[in-house]
C-alpha cells in the first residue's frame, strides 16, 4: 500500500511538472511587431493598436514596432519568415498574406506562419476628391468603359487590388492602376489629383469626409455602415455592382513555433478585445470586431485563400 501510494505521488508530481513546463513559456526581452507597410495607413494603426493592447493584457510586456514597408507588404512578410522558431518576434496581418502568394510574387505562403488571432475587419470605401464629377460607383464604372480612370492601390497586391480586380471581372471594364505603399499615401495622391480614385478604410479619410474634402462614392461591405459618419453610403451591391470584400486585421507570429509558444500567444491575444485601447480604436477606426485563434484563424486563411484564387491567378 505504500509502495502505491509513493507511486501516486510521483505520478501526481511528474503531471504537475509536465504541466507546468507546457504553461511556462514567456517572451526573453522586448518583442518586435513587425507592419510590412509604411506609417500612417490602416496597417501601421492596425499594428501600433494590437501591441499596445497586448502590453496592456499582459503586464510587463514590452511589444516595439517596426514598419518594414516595400514590395506591397512582401518586405515585411519576408523579414519574418527569417525569424522561424523565434517567438519573440510577430507581424501585423491582413488580405496581403493571402494576395502576395497567389500573385505569384513570392515564395513563401500562409503556411509559412503561425496564425495567432484575427481581432477585426475593416470595410473599404471609394472616394473621390470633393469636386469630382463622378457622384456614385456606377459613374466610376460608366466612365471606365468609355476612357482612362485612374485608381490607387495601398500595394500593388493588397486589398484595393482584389477589390477593382472583383470590379473589373464583374463589370468587364479595366482601370489604371498605381501603386502606393500605404493607404496614408493615397488620401493626398487622391486630393493632388495624381488619382481619380482611391479605394481607404473608414478610419483613413473620416478627418477628410468631416472637412468635406473627400466624398464617398459606395461601400464594398455587404451592408452599409451602422457608423452615423457613413450611414448613408450605399454598398456597391445597391449600385449594381456585385462585389463586397472586408480586410481582416491580425497578427502572425513565425513558423516553427512549439506549442508552449503557440499557447503563449493566442492567450496573450484573447485579452487583446478586452483592453479599453483596443475598443477605442476600434471606434476611432470605424471598424467591426471578429474574432478567430489558433486552428479556427488557420482555417478561415483557408477558406479565404480558396475564394481568392480565382480573382488573383498566378501569372502563366
Amino acid at each position: 500500500m505504500r509502495a502505491a501510494a509513493l507511486l501516486a505521488i510521483l505520478l501526481a508530481t511528474a503531471c504537475g511538472a509536465t504541466a507546468n513546463t507546457a504553461g511556462d513559456w514567456k517572451p526573453r526581452g522586448d518583442v518586435r511587431m513587425i507592419v510590412p507597410f509604411a506609417a500612417g495607413g490602416g496597417s501601421d494603426l492596425a499594428g501600433r493598436a494590437i501591441a499596445t493592447a497586448l502590453e496592456k493584457a499582459q503586464p510587463g510586456l514590452k511589444v516595439t514596432v517596426e514598419n518594414r514597408e516595400g514590395g506591397s507588404g512582401a518586405v515585411g512578410y519576408s523579414a519574418l519568415l527569417g525569424k522561424k522558431g523565434n517567438g519573440n518576434y510577430l507581424l501585423a496581418t491582413e488580405n496581403a498574406i493571402l494576395s502576395l502568394p497567389l500573385s505569384g510574387q513570392v515564395s513563401f505562403t500562409r503556411k509559412d506562419f503561425t496564425p495567432v488571432a484575427k481581432l477585426a475587419e475593416d470595410g473599404g470605401i471609394l472616394v473621390v476628391k470633393k469636386d469630382s464629377p463622378f457622384k456614385t460607383c456606377t459613374d466610376v464604372i460608366n466612365a471606365a468603359r468609355s476612357g482612362r480612370v485612374s485608381v490607387g492601390m495601398s500595394g500593388a497586391f493588397g486589398v484595393d487590388n482584389v477589390i477593382f480586380t472583383m470590379i473589373e471581372q464583374k463589370t468587364g471594364v479595366k482601370f489604371q492602376r498605381v501603386p502606393f505603399e500605404s493607404g496614408g499615401e493615397l488620401v493626398p495622391a487622391v486630393l493632388g489629383g495624381q488619382i481619380q480614385v482611391a479605394l481607404l478604410n473608414p478610419g483613413e479619410v473620416i478627418g477628410q469626409f468631416k472637412s468635406g474634402a473627400l466624398r464617398g462614392l459606395c461601400v464594398t461591405t455587404d451592408k452599409r455602415y451602422t457608423y452615423p459618419e457613413f450611414a448613408d453610403l450605399p454598398t456597391a451591391k445597391e449600385q449594381q455592382i456585385d462585389v463586397s470584400y472586408v480586410q481582416f486585421r491580425g497578427f502572425l507570429a513565425p513558423g516553427g513555433l512549439d506549442g508552449r509558444e503557440r499557447a503563449y500567444w493566442e492567450q496573450a491575444a484573447k485579452g487583446v478585445t478586452k483592453t479599453a485601447e483596443f475598443q477605442k480604436w476600434l471606434k476611432d477606426n470605424y471598424l467591426q470586431q471578429a474574432e478567430l485563434y489558433g486552428d479556427d484563424f488557420g482555417k478561415y486563411l483557408e477558406q479565404l485563400d480558396t475564394a481568392l484564387a480565382p480573382v488573383l491567378k498566378k501569372p502563366s
